[in-house]
Parts: structure tokens; C-alpha cells; sequence
């Protein structure tokens, strides 16, 4: 029998709450200010300009606004800084509404495939309660944007520029999982029927071309063809004419995305170092670049993120900004809250653990453009986000090291970088998370 909380209970409650030394005091600060503010601690809080003995200057920040691309715009951010080096422009832009666009009609035709081979298992299965969970979501990470890079190409952002629903994405997520899931039960229905393969096709084909449409009245029509026109910082004019959204990626930013891989540096039971894992519920562009991440250890993990950054290249992390941060201050600090102090509790958890019980979450994607190093060691992070530049330092952000240490979990870097070890492990065969493991 399950055990109820009793008026003896609540009694006892009480009397441990009378206990505790100012306990009305405390009471109305976190009533008048909330936890965060009550609790933020002044002694982590830096008192230092963001200097940094290994960095890169990333120009004007971007603003992916009410949207949850931040994996798009992270990636974009990396490779604009090599277009900006290149090309000689400080605030060169990539155009992410030209990836979203081809994302959520991958991630439709992902979503079919998904139900279609799961049409005979019963609706509550748990692997399709995931896919009918997010079927057409503006999320995910640095091996969706490289599918979409390596099929689609890219586009400077003037091209095909922001439009409201790429910059508040809540009304078109609501239209396509409606949509969505309703084509859904007529695709399981013709399976179920034993509907001639042809009929099935044709069926997902007309859902296709609305998606399509609904696509283009949201996002603009995406571009196959563009003339390439800039001035530099000198003033110096440039044109490259009739390029496509590939022979510009291929041209100007030229990078080979198989010589990147995503690292990871999880601590749990189930996940081994050295291993390489794919995560095949989010390979959302159908037979596209693979999604795959290697486990490390988490010295080596830092050291080819500094590596990377030493060597003049920005490094996208994927990382859970929710934790010990201050949105408007900028800072990532470890132990910024105060919590445990205030109420009286025990808060501590391993990493491991936190990824055990869904503590721990990937919750976004930013950009380290520099590290700064005392004796060799590294003090802070230089951080590139994209909420706009009326947050932190003009949009930057600074994270401390142990704010590295316990909630940056993904990074993608040059395989060049790794150690014979984890090169070696590349050439093992990976092994299939499920959807449910939480680095999906």
C-alpha cells in the first residue's frame, strides 16, 4: 500500500522548517526575488574583463530569436568566421533560414519513413511514441546541419534572409506535428491495409508536396541559383555570378565535413570511451551524413577543444546553458547558485548520474572562440552565443572552467586532433543508441 502524507507529517514538516535560523527571512527574499536571484553568488562572479590569452574575434553576433536552432546557427557561426578570414569581411552572415527550411522538410520526409516501417506495432510502442512525440521540430545538432550542408549547400543570409516563422517557429511546429501526425494514421492505415506499395508512395508523395508549400508560404522559396556580391572591408567590390547553394559552399568555404567528428565526453555506465555511438533517430535527412559521436575521456576531450582554438579554428559545443548561468549577465559559472545553501539541501550529483536520471540535457549549441591558459591550464572560455547582442558582453558570453567541466558535453573538432586511441576507435563499428538514450 502506498504510504500518504498524514496531518502527523505536515506537523513534522513544520517543525523542522521552525528549526531553521531566519528561516522568514530567507522566505522573503526568494518570494521577492526567486531562487536565482537570492542564491547568485558573488564570490564566482568575475571581476575581471573578459580577456583571453588564446582567442579570435567573431564580429557582430547573430540572434536565432524565438526558435530552437541553435545547432544551425552554431554551425553557421563557425563557418562564417572562415568566410569573414577569407574574404576579408567582419560581419559576413550565413543564411540559416535557407538550412531550416531544407530541415523541416527532411525532418517531414524522416517522420514517414519512421512511421511507415513502424506501421505494425501498436501505437503506444515506445519507439513510435517517440517519433509521433516531435515529428517536425526546429531542434538538433552539428551532424543534422552538415547532412543538410553537404546535400543543400549554403547561402550568404541576403540571399534568403529571416522571415517571421523562421524567427518565431511556434505556429509552424503546432501546423506540421498537427499535419503530421495526421498523415501518420492514414500511412498506418494503408500499411495495415495491405495497400499496394505504389498507392502508399503516391499517398506520401501528395504529403510531401504540401509540406513543401506550407515550406515555402512560411520560409520563402530557397534559391538554386545566386550571384555572389560583396564589398570587403577595404571597399574593395567583388561579384561571383551564378553560383549554386553547393559550388558556394564547395568555393568559400570548402571545408571536407567527413575530417570533423562530434566527441563526446559522457561518464556513464552504459557508454565506453573510445567508442563511437550513432544515434539513428536523428539521422533526419534520409541516407544523408551520419549521426555519430566518439566517447572520450574528458582530459582529452579539453585538450583538442584548445587545440583547435590555438589553431585558429572556432569549435561548436553542444552543452546545457540552463545550468549555473545568468542569460543576461553572460556568465557560465560553476556553482553560480547558491541553492544548496539556502534551503538546506544536498543538490551533488556526478555527471554520470545526472545523465542517469535525465538531469543532464543538451539543451544548446554555442561557439568557443577562445580559451584563455594560465601555466598551461585553462582559467575561462570565450563563448560565441546567438541570442542577439543585448545579452552578456555583446552577445558573448564567459564560462569558467569548471562550468566546462560539468556541462559542456559535445564538441565537434578536426579528427587530425585526436590521439591514436580514439583515431583508432573510428575505424570501429558504431554501436546504435535507442531514440530514448538521452543524447538524443
Amino acid at each position: 500500500m502506498d504510504k500518504i502524507i498524514t496531518e502527523k507529517d505536515i506537523a513534522n514538516y513544520r517543525h523542522n522548517l521552525d528549526k531553521i535560523t531566519h528561516a522568514s527571512s530567507l522566505q522573503r527574499a526568494v518570494m521577492n526575488s526567486g531562487i536565482n536571484k537570492a542564491t547568485e553568488s558573488q564570490d564566482v562572479i568575475p571581476t575581471i574583463h573578459p580577456v583571453y590569452s588564446d582567442a579570435m574575434n567573431g564580429g557582430k553576433v547573430t540572434n536565432q530569436k524565438k526558435s530552437g536552432r541553435c545547432w544551425d546557427f552554431a554551425t553557421l557561426n563557425t563557418m562564417r568566421y572562415c568566410i569573414s578570414k577569407k574574404l576579408n569581411i567582419k560581419d559576413f552572415e550565413l543564411s540559416q533560414n535557407y538550412l531550416s527550411f531544407w530541415d523541416r522538410l527532411e525532418k517531414a520526409n524522416f517522420f514517414y519513413e519512421c512511421v511507415l516501417k513502424t506501421a505494425d506495432k501498436d501505437p503506444d510502442d515506445r519507439e513510435l511514441s517517440y517519433y509521433l512525440q516531435f515529428p517536425d521540430d526546429d531542434g538538433g545538432q552539428w551532424d543534422n546541419a552538415a547532412a543538410l550542408i553537404t546535400k543543400y549547400g549554403v547561402v550568404p543570409k541576403y540571399v534568403m534572409p529571416e522571415t517571421y516563422n523562421s524567427s518565431n517557429t511556434n505556429d509552424f511546429t503546432d501546423l506540421m506535428h498537427t499535419k503530421l501526425r495526421r498523415d501518420a494514421g492514414i500511412l498506418r492505415q494503408a500499411v495495415n491495409d495491405n495497400m499496394p506499395q505504389k498507392d502508399i508512395d503516391e499517398i506520401k508523395t501528395k504529403m510531401m508536396s504540401e509540406n513543401y508549400r506550407i515550406c515555402v508560404m512560411a520560409f520563402g522559396k530557397p534559391v538554386t541559383e545566386f550571384d555572389f556580391e560583396y564589398r570587403d572591408d577595404d571597399n574593395q567590390y567583388h561579384l561571383d555570378r551564378n553560383l549554386t547553394p553547393v559550388e558556394f559552399y564547395k568555393k568559400y568555404v570548402g571545408w571536407d565535413l567527413d575530417d570533423y567528428i562530434c566527441l563526446a565526453s559522457i561518464a556513464q555506465d552504459n557508454k565506453k570511451y573510445n567508442q563511437l555511438y550513432t544515434l539513428p533517430g536523428e539521422n533526419t535527412v534520409v541516407d544523408g551524413h551520419p549521426m555519430t559521436i566518439l566517447n572520450v575521456d574528458h582530459d582529452q576531450f579539453k585538450q583538442i577543444a584548445i587545440k583547435q582554438l590555438q589553431a585558429g579554428e572556432p569549435v561548436w559545443f553542444g552543452n546545457d546553458v540552463l545550468a549555473d548561468s545568468d542569460r543576461q549577465k553572460g556568465y557560465l559559472m560553476n556553482n553560480l547558485y547558491k541553492r544548496e545553501e539556502l534551503f538546506d539541501i544536498d543538490l551533488a550529483m556526478t555527471q554520470g548520474e545526472r545523465f542517469d536520471t535525465q538531469q543532464a540535457q543538451l539543451s544548446h549549441a554555442m561557439t568557443f572562440l577562445g580559451v584563455d591558459l594560465v601555466d598551461g591550464q585553462p582559467t575561462k572560455w570565450k563563448v560565441e552565443n546567438s541570442w542577439g547582442d543585448k545579452v552578456g558582453n555583446k552577445g558573448y558570453f564567459m564560462a569558467d572552467d569548471g562550468w566546462f567541466d560539468n556541462y559542456v558535453y559535445e564538441i565537434v573538432v578536426k579528427k587530425e586532433y585526436l590521439n591514436d586511441n580514439a583515431r583508432q576507435a573510428l575505424h570501429k563499428a558504431p554501436i546504435a543508441l535507442p531514440i530514448w538514450d538521452v543524447l538524443h
